[in-house]
């Protein structure tokens, strides 16, 4: 079997409500690169990558010359053609491997007749536990929704979405406001929803010194961990001996080299693994084992995910041993997806693995037409800029919070 085509299709979906975050916002909509790898025997494979407002449609379709002729099973050999450390320096490729890949596996999956996860060592579990994630959102005029900035919007949100889904574990995406806000929100969102679990995350703006202020505030709450608060190996590692909550983190721990030094250095506790920050799902399981060796907590980051790439999130949740807490996932924020069937459904906080060969999730092609003439009629966006600020640009470590009250 050889791949004899690469397509690429960037997509925009809408969202309920615009989300804010601390380098800025997704406004209204998430923007993907849909992959399809087409092979000779007339298998096609699906991958995604995207999730900071732009189009990789060229640096997908840039790498058919590389890869016209691969045999989509050969999955180590795809890693080195397309993510050689060295030879990949003046073209990061780690993404658009990880779409890559994706679709290799899953034309390798529908050929053998087997699932994604079962490349990987088969699935430990059928179900995926997932977080809520809260956001403080603008408002969307057309549905009513968003315009969520208080403690009692959020707790008011956060209700809603047990209700909707059944989450039992809640995430807040704090860092917009100082930081006396987030442990406001956060804390009346826990004594709102008794009996379930916790994590605030910031991404990464705060101090060392203001993170363990926060950290002593709510160190009360049951906490599943403290995610980013601050930035870096090292000020993670000072944050980490001075405070009593387990810490985690999808930013600093994105590649083995990192993660060699994290476990020699007690840097963070938990490694939250990105299928596609990491270079794809292979590469994530692979970083999952070695934090089981060496008995630090993993779990499943969400990077702004439409369905195939939250299907590869699923196999990877499925295959971990050492996932000990419920995956992130925007996914309950879209409006709607391209996948055959429409979104997949949340059944007590968790999304069932689909059972299909390959990743188990087909696109459908009309809806991947629908989206693909809504991003070219609203386009992209500055993921790391606040439609609402337009001056303003973050730092690190942040002093220049949005106003709760001035929006």
């Amino acid at each position: 079997m050889k791949i004899v085509d690469i397509k690429a299709t960037t997509v925009a979906v809408p969202l309920e409500a615009p989300l804010r975050h601390a380098s800025g916002a997704h406004w209204g909509r998430f923007v993907r690169t849909i992959v399809e790898v087409v092979t000779d025997e007339g298998i096609s494979g699906w991958g995604e990558l995207g999730g900071g407002g732009e189009s990789a449609e060229a640096s997908v379709k840039g790498l058919l010359p590389y890869l016209k002729g691969h045999d989509p099973l050969q999955l180590e050999q795809l890693r080195w053609k397309i993510m050689n450390p060295v030879a990949s320096l003046y073209n990061s490729r780690m993404q658009v491997h990880a779409a890559l890949e994706m679709a290799c596996m899953d034309v390798a999956g529908k050929a053998l007749g087997v699932r994604a996860c079962d490349l990987i060592g088969g699935a430990l579990r059928e179900r995926i536990p997932f977080a809520s994630y809260l956001f403080y959102r603008y408002g969307n005029e057309k549905n009513g929704f968003g315009d969520e900035f208080s403690a009692d919007a959020l707790v008011k949100e956060a209700k809603r979405q047990k209700q909707l889904h059944g989450f039992k574990s809640h995430k807040l995406k704090g860092g917009v406001f100082a930081p006396e806000h987030d442990v406001e929100v956060f804390s009346a969102i826990a004594e709102a929803l008794p009996g379930d679990r916790f994590r605030l995350d910031p991404n990464s703006v705060w101090s060392v010194e203001d993170s363990i202020w926060v950290a002593k505030e709510i160190e009360h709450i049951r906490n599943d961990y403290f995610e980013d608060p601050c930035f870096g190996l090292e000020g993670m590692r000072r944050l980490r001996d001075r405070i009593s909550i387990p810490t985690a983190t999808n930013t600093v721990v994105v590649n083995f080299e990192q993660l060699a030094s994290c476990i020699k250095h007690d840097a963070v506790d938990v490694i939250l693994l990105d299928t596609t920050f990491w270079g794809g799902l292979r590469q994530a399981y692979k970083a999952g084992q070695v934090l089981e060796t060496f008995q630090f907590g993993a779990s499943v980051h969400s990077s702004g995910e439409l369905g195939i790439q939250l299907a590869s999130m699923l196999h990877l949740g499925a295959a971990l041993p050492n996932m000990s807490f419920a995956a992130d996932a925007h996914y309950h924020h879209l409006l709607d997806d391209i996948i055959v069937g429409g979104k997949l459904k949340y059944v007590d906080g968790e999304i069932a693995l689909p059972k299909a060969p390959g990743l188990g999730v087909e696109v459908d092609r009309d809806k991947l037409a629908q989206y693909a003439a809504y991003y070219r009629e609203v386009g992209g966006y500055t993921y790391d800029r606040d439609p609402q600020r337009p001056d303003w640009y973050s730092i690190q470590p942040e002093m220049r919070y949005a106003d709760p009250a001035g929006r």
